[in-house]
């Protein structure tokens, strides 16, 4: 019997959760799109408390907020937004990187680099774009994992899921892929020299980048 284990199912309103936030990612929900309980209770063909909870879950991240209306809807990217989130990621992500290359061991920045490698083959062999950008995420998510500073681990993943729906929004436009694993293996390259200055601002122009990016998708959305 040793090392026998029972998994716990997983509750009706975390598989939901996870649903409707892919729902979300996948443009299958739209921005400012309502969401009424009653009708995705009726879809899954469940009570309204597991849909409730995953709402309230939702609304805790920023994907579901309430419009002026008093309404559910799903969240509508802003400017605003977009400025906002990445004034912190510039602060937190250059700040991680230089204390990553003080922090790392060698196998563990081999470990990014092995992450790149995966993200080239990933491109070249056209897999999909979630499995890309879920790799370009890990990316950054080491680079934070490498520091061993928690305090700092719990700053990023209070911006984790909105992050994670501007990602997915700077995937949109052609060579994507490509310019961002090029932005990647520059930062890479300071950090395995271990050049905290120039890492960071690699770090720095990447994420600006971004911002330019999501400026020219929003403008060309509200157009």
């Amino acid at each position: 019997m040793n090392g026998f284990m029972i998994e716990k199912p997983v509750p009706y309103y975390e598989q939901f959760y996870h649903s409707i936030k892919a729902m979300i990612f996948e443009g299958k929900f739209k921005p400012g799109e309502r969401i009424v309980e009653t009708q995705l209770a009726k879809e899954f063909n469940v009570s309204k408390s597991p849909i409730r909870e995953a709402i309230r879950m939702l609304v805790q991240e920023g994907l579901i907020v309430t419009d002026d209306k008093s309404k559910m809807v799903i969240y509508e990217p802003t400017l605003k937004d977009v400025e906002e989130i990445y004034f912190c990621r510039k602060a937190l992500e250059s700040f991680a990187v230089r204390l990553m290359i003080e922090k790392a061991t060698d196998s563990e920045i081999e470990e990014i680099e092995e992450l790149l490698l995966e993200t080239e083959k990933a491109i070249h062999n056209g897999q999909e774009d979630k499995a890309i950008i879920d790799l370009n995420a890990s990316f950054h998510n080491l680079i934070i994992e490498f520091t061993k500073n928690e305090r700092l681990k719990k700053q990023i993943k209070d911006l984790k899921t909105l992050m994670y729906f501007f990602r997915v929004m700077n995937f949109q436009g052609g060579n994507r892929a490509e310019d961002i694993l090029k932005q990647h293996r520059d930062i890479f390259c300071h950090i395995k020299k271990r050049d905290e200055e120039k890492a960071a601002q690699a770090m720095l122009g990447h994420l600006q980048l971004d911002v330019d990016h999501l400026t020219e998708v929003l403008n060309k959305t509200v157009k």
